[in-house]
């Protein structure tokens, strides 16, 4: 038999998009139709470029602040959420805010909100470059600290006794964040986390499908936009499993040199990459002789998260 015919995809479920992803796509689709264009969304909805592209040719105008909204326009805000301070600009600017935060992450505010109610210092576990952790940093600034590694946990100039709280961006890796907090641990005398893990859902579901993956393959491709968090955090989860990965914006990204000796493809995709585009690099990989495709399933989603009701009822008033 011909080397080639032996050639296979390992196609991870689940993969691509979450609940709070098609809550906050939907969310600007249904502004469009109820508001008509332009509509404006502060950052990108998701991070995700062809997901951007598609709504900007649907009248979508992205902004990266609220200040470049017009007056009384309407205004979303994106999955990843934003700081008091941005809400109360838009408010005194007029706007009709839309909030297409993720319930995930707003969960994480409400926790840091209580937490420093209580007069704890808040350990924010994240990249702080990130948009979703300067929205929960907004929450309390005057107490709360990004720690982004555990060599930044250890060197906190903080008492061992100082009451404090840890919340984590809910798209970072488990492993990375589970050795972050143990440092935490390890270190403070009076320390507390939220009742549940704050990494979401389906950042966890898809790290653990890329983990499956790499058992059964030689190489593994995570499609995804490279300003994505879960996206990037798919790909370190399997190299640090001993497999080479590559993150795979677009399917014309892919370099054929990494399938060179590979019989077997992890394929997967990020929380906020669209199906489309895995389909479009199966095809290609299909066209480079991987023409039989596993699926790897290691968890069944059924999440769905509701749009609000003033985007679902009657009225136009989006705010």
């Amino acid at each position: 038999m011909d080397r080639a015919a032996k050639k296979k995809v390992v196609l991870a479920e689940p993969r691509g998009f979450c609940a709070g992803v098609r809550r906050a796509i939907a969310m600007v689709e249904k502004a469009l139709e109820i508001h008509g264009a332009p509509v404006y969304v502060r950052k990108e909805i998701v991070h995700n470029h062809y997901v951007v592209g598609v709504l900007k040719r649907r009248g979508a105008v992205f902004v990266e602040s609220e200040d470049e909204v017009p007056r009384g326009a309407v205004c979303v805000f994106s999955a990843h959420g934003v700081a008091p301070a941005v809400r109360s600009n838009a408010e005194s600017r007029g706007l009709g805010t839309i909030d297409a935060t993720c319930p995930l992450v707003s969960k994480v505010h409400q926790e840091a909100r209580r937490f420093a109610r209580d007069g704890r210092t808040l350990l924010l576990v994240g990249h702080a470059d990130h948009e979703e952790v300067e929205g929960t940093y907004g929450e309390a600034p005057d107490q709360t600290i990004v720690v982004q590694s555990e060599d930044e946990a250890r060197a906190l100039d903080l008492p061992d006794d100082t009451p404090v709280a840890v919340l984590t961006q809910t798209t970072l890796s488990m492993d990375e964040s589970t050795g972050i907090v143990q440092a935490l641990r390890e270190r403070f005398t009076d320390l507390v986390t939220p009742p549940d893990d704050d990494i979401c859902y389906a950042s966890t579901n898809r790290q653990l499908a890329v983990k499956a993956v790499t058992e059964r393959t030689e190489l593994v491709l995570v499609v995804g936009s490279r300003n994505s968090s879960n996206s990037v955090r798919m790909v370190e989860v399997a190299q640090r499993h001993g497999t080479p990965a590559h993150l795979v914006p677009d399917v014309g990204d892919l370099d054929e040199r990494w399938l060179d000796g590979v019989t077997a493809v992890g394929v997967s995709a990020g929380a906020s990459a669209p199906e489309i585009l895995v389909d479009e690099l199966l095809e290609r990989l299909h066209r480079l002789g991987y023409q039989e495709v596993e699926l790897s399933t290691t968890a069944t989603e059924d999440v769905v998260f509701a749009m609000p009701a003033s985007l679902t009822g009657t009225r136009r008033a989006a705010s």
